[in-house]
């Protein structure tokens, strides 16, 4: 049997995460969390195989947890699922150490054969990160500003180029405003742009939001 653990801040999305692996005759959620410190809490008391992680959480990112977990030596293996295309996210996930990058809008068939390679040790490679890799290898992806942001830094970004305020990010990633405007000063430096409609503007030119 599989064991996995879904972590999402959204109690509706690991309900309908859950039901759909439930389904099949191998895989077992054996916890839930929706932050990295109800992740660890749970980890404390079970084991599993396959930690199924959001990017969007609160306090610690899904990214930022990825490493956070390889540092305590844990060795579930995860698979990160988000709201966001694989051309923002994908590879970035990757290199932090998950073994697959899924869209939640994928099918649920999708989801499962990911879980059962995942536990097999094996990457699951969905066409269109597989298409990301082949373009980062061949070198026709081009480096790109952003790609110098860290973590803490996109995700500021993604959300200062949505027309949140500054209080509203500080609020959704338990961190200070201080904290935040130090991070919109340093994502302005690198990207050379000026205020927050060049924020927005670089983000739509590079398709980070719609």
């Amino acid at each position: 049997m599989i064991r996995v653990v879904l972590v999402d801040d959204h109690a509706l999305i690991r309900r309908g995460l859950r039901e759909t692996l439930c389904e099949t005759v191998d895989i077992e959620v054996v916890g839930e969390a929706g932050s990295y410190g109800e992740l660890r809490a749970l980890l404390r008391d079970l084991q599993c195989d396959v930690i199924m992680l959001d990017v969007n959480l609160p306090g610690r990112n899904g990214l930022e947890i990825l490493e956070a977990l390889a540092v305590t030596g844990n060795t579930a293996r995860a698979i990160v699922l988000s709201q966001h295309p694989e051309d923002q996210y994908g590879i970035r996930a990757l290199r932090s150490g998950a073994m697959a990058y899924l869209n939640k809008a994928a099918d649920p068939a999708r989801l499962i054969e990911a879980v059962r390679t995942v536990a097999g040790g094996r990457r699951y490679l969905t066409p269109e990160v597989a298409h990301l890799l082949l373009d980062t290898v061949t070198g026709k992806l081009a480096s790109v500003p952003h790609d110098q942001l860290s973590e803490r830094e996109m995700q500021t970004l993604l959300m200062i180029a949505s027309g949140r305020r500054l209080s509203e990010i500080a609020r959704a990633l338990a961190l200070s405003p201080k904290t935040v405007s130090v991070y919109r000063a340093r994502i302005i430096e690198k990207l050379g742009v000026s205020g927050n409609a060049g924020l927005a503007s670089y983000a739509l030119r590079h398709g980070l939001i719609d």
